[in-house]
């Protein structure tokens, strides 16, 4: 027992020494990039070779905004960056409960966003057959030209998204669709919205216990150490920020990508201290969850790198470099 807690030690302490390490490379660049950082980055989503999307022909058809008025119930943004062996089951999955609810509920009107995120095998093309066999007004496929994350990916969807409200879904169908039916409760139950705004974010924090028991002391120690730092420097009302099933109202999602910076896999983070920021109402809501084979996740160093983008969220808004924005009460 005494030396397995000398080697959690030896652990705790190599962690903090790493982290303590990125904080001061961070400082050093901060000095670096707070002059091209303070003038507002171009919005590289409008390009005019990203203001389309390939429909079932495989022919470019002008993208919708985020700023047009809403004209269906429910957008689908689905991140996808080489996953054509794991994309068929979610969109089975999300695609069959879709049409059951609408032939429940004739009202009921939806649309799925793929994002390609610059894919090397053959992700776009699995993607267009659900859009040939759906539809182009059910099933939209964007494929980026350079990978850009998916923080990146998720932001192209929802700003190109229709619908009063924006589900953000994985591609590996880690999480039962269905279970969107909760976060829809948990966004009724914050009502009434401030400003029509509120987000509900699927959780996996009542998985926890079991998850350690199937963990490695070094990966249980690598995730706690993550959720303090989350904690400590960002968001401290959210167990688990990390699940990819979350549900916005379209107004949530506009103030809050708009004003997102990281790209890559600590977006979620960005994404809940922006709307913590904002006072929008919250919910965390437990939900159903599998962990799939393929994921794109590297333990070690994909958590180094999430620990330094937090560093680095802290940092640049703490300096002043990045400011938070609110566009309706600009407009």
């Amino acid at each position: 027992m005494g030396l397995l807690l000398e080697q959690l030690w030896l652990l705790v302490v190599a962690l903090a020494v790493a982290l303590v390490a990125a904080a001061l490379i961070l400082m050093k660049k901060l000095s670096c990039v707070a002059f091209l950082s303070a003038t507002k980055i171009p919005d590289s989503y409008w390009h005019k070779e990203k203001n389309f999307f390939l429909n079932a022909a495989d022919k470019k058809e002008t993208l919708p905004t985020i700023h047009d008025s809403p004209t269906k119930q429910l957008s689908v943004v689905v991140p996808s960056y080489n996953e054509e062996k794991r994309l068929p089951l979610m969109m089975d999955e999300a695609l069959e409960y879709l049409e059951m609810r609408q032939k429940q509920d004739p009202t009921f009107t939806y649309e799925v966003i793929v994002v390609d995120d610059g894919s090397k095998d053959q992700t776009s093309q699995i993607a267009l057959n659900y859009c040939q066999k759906y539809g182009n007004d059910k099933v939209r496929v964007i494929t980026m030209v350079k990978n850009r994350g998916k923080g990146g990916a998720i932001k192209m969807g929802v700003f190109t998204s229709r619908g009063k409200k924006i589900l953000m879904a994985d591609a590996d169908g880690a999480t039962k669709f269905a279970d969107i039916e909760k976060l829809e409760k948990g966004l009724r139950n914050l009502q009434p919205w401030p400003d029509q705004m509120a987000i509900a974010c699927g959780s996996r924090a009542h998985l926890e216990k079991e998850s350690i028991a199937q963990r490695s002391y070094f990966r249980t120690l690598l995730m706690h150490g993550f959720h303090f730092l989350v904690w400590f420097l960002c968001v401290k009302e959210i167990r688990d920020t990390q699940c990819g099933f979350k549900l916005l109202t379209r107004e949530a999602a506009l103030l809050t990508f708009s004003n997102l910076h990281i790209e890559r896999w600590a977006f979620d983070v960005e994404l809940l201290y922006i709307a913590q920021f904002f006072k929008i109402p919250i919910a965390e809501i437990a939900v159903n969850w599998t962990e799939i084979e393929g994921s794109k996740l590297v333990p070690f160093w994909s958590w180094l790198q999430m620990g330094k983008d937090l560093l680095f969220i802290r940092l640049q808004y703490l300096i002043g470099i990045w400011k938070l924005v609110n566009l309706r009460k600009k407009n």
